[in-house]
């Protein structure tokens, strides 16, 4: 896809260029407004119709869409609080029916990502091309007010790199940066208690009220599709049908949770590897390898100087055992290319792995909102267990690697501690509900999802009594747009709910693996 990554797009946001939907950089936000509802009662949600927001890469899809705000109560259970506002773009249908389908709105993944800078990748997957495709912000995103952006946040991830992943110093200047960014958003007034899945779900309850619209279709990923199912849980009520894709259940959703679906994609690429005779030949033990590699850079961790991807001035760059766990983990560099990256590594390259971990000294800077991160995780994933826990699961997972590394959440780390600076109440107990429910159901995962492992798809359409799910072959986190046919299933489930085509799947194969000679 031009000018994007997919991969990128999952995990950060687009710049920000903020117009009537905030502040220029670097001026201070608009305090949200108070409800006017008075004490005893909470302000009704309401549209209210504004621009759109102005990425400085134009969004194309954005040059004919209806924009505004919603206008919704920042905490719902504390009635005359204040008000927050919330961006929405209602993109138009490329071929609009006649009468109009019903639309289909996106809970974006994260949390926190920027759900406008996933706009190009749903459009090119076919989402709008015969109904409308609403857009909104969850709380706390870019263009919202607030937006829990923690520039204090992106500002380590640049200095992290020349830093081991799980070293003394990174997790007292992550720490550091956590507690700064709390405090700054928390003297603006923000209850960040507020920013949790309950609201988030209540907040596309009164989007679809204030909109107007009768019924609609739902599709989300990762963190999307957790916000999906308790929106499917709480708020039923015109859901006509709901896709889901790269399943977070939140049943299961814990810190400790993250080591088994690492664990499955990363299997999952190494079995597909060793069924492709060209790949097993040349990487005839991959598991062996990785271990080997992890436990060689934790005990010795190289360190370079690297340009990052693009060019410009090399920066230091450490490569230990977490750094490599946690680059796979993100996709860099791309499933296809690990047991060649792998390989190049063992024997004394380790360019691949050192130039992705060089692009995270690029940041940009004030676009992903950490803090709805880690007012979830800390609320929703993180009660109930301990760093304990999480090492515990790891060591299941990888009994041969250091614990040094297994004592992270993959893509997480120091994420304890960061939760008692961040300090908000346990919500175990109302978000690791399943959802049960015969609203029309399509289960998405990939194979090579090593974020969110497929196998935990099963058990969330097992619970959807009218589902019909897929699994694809040789796809990583987020399929639709990554793969041809699960769009068209996707098209074919809006079209007919209870009887989507899935035929496109049968005979899938992942893609040839890199071979490099010897």
């Amino acid at each position: 896809m031009p000018k994007h990554s997919i991969h990128a797009a999952a995990a950060a946001a687009a710049l920000v260029c903020l117009t009537a939907f905030g502040p220029a950089p670097g001026s201070a936000a608009p305090p949200p407004a108070r409800s006017a509802g008075g004490p005893g009662s909470a302000a009704p949600s309401r549209f209210v119709p504004g621009p759109c927001p102005k990425p400085p890469e134009p969004i194309e899809a954005l040059s004919n869409a209806r924009c505004g705000f919603l206008e919704v109560p920042e905490n719902r259970s504390r009635p005359g609080g204040r008000t927050i506002k919330l961006a929405v773009a209602v993109i138009p249908a490329v071929t609009p029916s006649k009468p109009p389908q019903e639309p289909v709105v996106f809970m974006a993944g994260g949390p926190g990502a920027d759900t406008f800078d996933d706009i190009p990748f749903l459009v090119d997957s076919g989402l709008n091309k015969d109904r409308e495709l609403i857009i909104m912000a969850q709380r706390g995103n870019l263009y919202d007010q607030p937006n829990l952006a923690c520039p204090e946040v992106d500002r380590f991830n640049e200095q992290a790199v020349g830093l081991g992943y799980d070293a003394k110093q990174a997790e007292q200047l992550l720490l550091k940066a956590v507690k700064d960014c709390r405090g700054r958003l928390t003297a603006d007034g923000t209850d960040l208690s507020a920013y949790n899945t309950t609201e988030n779900a209540a907040d596309f309850a009164d989007l679809r009220k204030a909109l107007d619209i009768p019924q609609w279709n739902v599709y989300g990923y990762s963190y999307g599709s957790n916000l999906a199912l308790t929106y499917l849980r709480l708020h039923p009520e015109g859901i006509r049908a709901m896709a889901i894709d790269s399943i977070t259940p939140p049943e299961h959703v814990t810190l400790p949770w993250t080591w088994g679906s690492t664990a499955e994609g990363i299997h999952n690429i190494f079995a597909a590897c060793a069924a492709q005779p060209a790949c097993k030949d040349r990487y005839p033990d991959l598991p062996r390898l990785l271990t080997e590699q992890v436990r060689k850079l934790e005990a010795h961790p190289l360190t370079l100087n690297v340009p990052p991807p693009g060019g410009g001035k090399p920066v230091k760059t450490v490569l230990d055992g977490g750094a490599l766990l946690n680059l796979i983990v993100a996709f860099t560099p791309r499933p296809k290319d690990i047991p060649a990256a792998l390989d190049e590594l063992s024997r004394g390259n380790p360019q691949r792995f050192a130039q992705a971990r060089a692009a995270g000294s690029v940041q940009k800077t004030g676009e992903f909102a950490h803090g709805l991160t880690n007012s979830v995780v800390c609320s929703e994933w993180a009660p109930g267990y301990s760093e304990s826990d999480v090492l515990k699961a790891g060591r299941k997972a990888y009994p041969a690697w250091p614990d040094t590394v297994l004592a992270q959440a993959p893509q997480l780390p120091f994420q304890y501690p960061a939760c008692r600076i961040w300090n908000v109440a346990d919500r175990a107990s109302v978000q690791r509900l399943a959802t049960v429910s015969s609203v029309p159901a399509l289960v998405i995962s990939g194979t090579f999802d090593v974020k969110t492992g497929a196998s935990w798809a099963k058990g969330v359409a097992r619970d959807l009594s009218r589902s019909t799910a897929i699994q694809v072959p040789g796809i990583g986190h987020w399929v639709v747009p990554q793969s041809p046919c699960a769009q068209r299933v996707l098209a074919s489930f809006f079209a007919r709910p209870t009887a989507p085509d899935t035929s496109c799947v049968d005979g899938l194969e992942p893609q040839p693996f890199t071979i490099i000679p010897k």
